[in-house]
């Protein structure tokens, strides 16, 4: 097993299992016809945030979500779309008490109505509202996957925290840790001291290799919230600290989850990087250096096949570029030629807008009835 891009950053790492989770998942055995996967980065909670999300969704169920448009649904649009009533009815007889302030309830329904995803009509002073839809609860599980492709001492020692933290709450259905395969014949993440419930993967230059298998959490449970550690010096006696979360809390996290996930998808990292620079390029992912296509005339190619992942490329380096090096601050940035964006260019904006425009409809193309009218 050859090692995966020893050089790269870890932001390439992550967008490797991204692009293997979405093609590959699960590791072992298969998903039924009825499911189908999302997989996003960079995503969670106040608390805490996973570097990699896959979400299995019910494939039926998904199509439905999609009638509330590509935009997540946050938690105050959740509260008042599960709710909302099939029949008129005013606002605060029709929802649950909210725990907050009611005038934050009426922003999200006007919000709601505004999208056109639920209908609202005036009596007097009072607001009625009446759903258009029922909301379907189509997240099925959630995955959560946390990449450490180099993984000293320091870095195994934040990890083993993270991942307790994960097990001890089980806000997702299971917890994996995706590390750089090396050439030992035991890989050294299977001395750490990381929770047996985490699954492990070894990802090399060609394969990605399920190396332990996770527990299922036990998400339906309340979960323990870790808030404080002992420092673990020697005169340090200290418990610690830890805060119950209930199983309804704990649901209501997972559909914010998956909302999120929902609406970014894993390619959203071109958002924040300068495509429109003319080093930038992608280049198949496919464990062999010269599997390159350039961001010009290929760029449709690159991002359509299916034989390997398109990540950023920089030809002025000569290496896939981190996210935080790829922006108008890099010296070596260069805008697009202007010929670029005209002559024979069959479409508008250049390479750069087309690289957007790509891999916005390839992450669209993954959340099923999107394309309906």
């Amino acid at each position: 097993m050859r090692r995966s891009g020893a050089g790269d950053s870890e932001f390439v790492f992550e967008l490797r299992v991204c692009a293997w989770a979405e093609r590959n998942w699960p590791p072992a055995g298969d998903l039924d016809s009825d499911t189908v996967v999302l997989v996003a980065r960079q995503l969670g909670t106040r608390s805490r945030r996973w570097d990699t999300i896959v979400i299995e969704a019910d494939r039926a169920e998904l199509e439905q979500r999609a009638r509330f448009g590509p935009d997540r649904l946050d938690s105050d649009l959740l509260h008042v779309l599960r709710d909302a009533p099939t029949e008129w009815a005013y606002y605060r007889e029709a929802l649950p008490d909210p725990g907050y302030p009611w005038r934050y309830v009426r922003e999200a329904i006007h919000r709601a109505a505004d999208r056109g995803i639920l209908e609202t009509r005036k009596r007097g002073n009072r607001i009625e509202i009446r759903r258009r839809w029922p909301y379907p609860e189509w997240a099925k599980r959630v995955i959560a996957i946390e990449n450490k492709p180099d993984l000293d001492a320091g870095a195994a020692r934040v990890l083993s925290e993270q991942l307790q933290h994960d097990v001890a709450l089980a806000l997702a259905d299971e917890v994996w840790v995706a590390t750089r395969a090396t050439d030992e014949r035991l890989e050294p993440i299977l001395f750490e001291t990381i929770p047996t419930e985490a699954g492990v993967l070894a990802v090399s230059e060609e394969e990605i290799e399920v190396l332990w298998h996770p527990r299922r959490l036990a998400v339906e449970d309340p979960g323990t919230e870790i808030t404080e550690r002992p420092t673990g010096r020697q005169a340090d006696r200290s418990a610690a600290c830890f805060e119950y979360t209930e199983p309804a809390t704990k649901r209501e996290t997972r559909r914010a989850v998956a909302e999120r996930a929902y609406e970014r998808g894993w390619r959203a990292y071109v958002e924040s990087m300068r495509p429109d620079c003319r080093h930038f390029s992608l280049r198949r992912d496919q464990g062999r250096g010269d599997a390159r296509e350039n961001s010009g005339m290929d760029a449709e190619a690159a991002i359509t096949t299916e034989s390997g992942a398109p990540l950023p490329y920089c030809e002025a380096k000569d290496r896939h570029q981190s996210g935080a090096e790829c922006s108008s601050s890099c010296p070596e940035f260069e805008p697009e030629p202007p010929t670029w964006r005209s002559g024979g260019w069959p479409i508008e904006g250049g390479p750069g807008a087309a690289v957007k425009r790509l891999l916005a409809e390839r992450r669209q193309r993954r959340r099923p009835g999107l394309d309906r009218s």
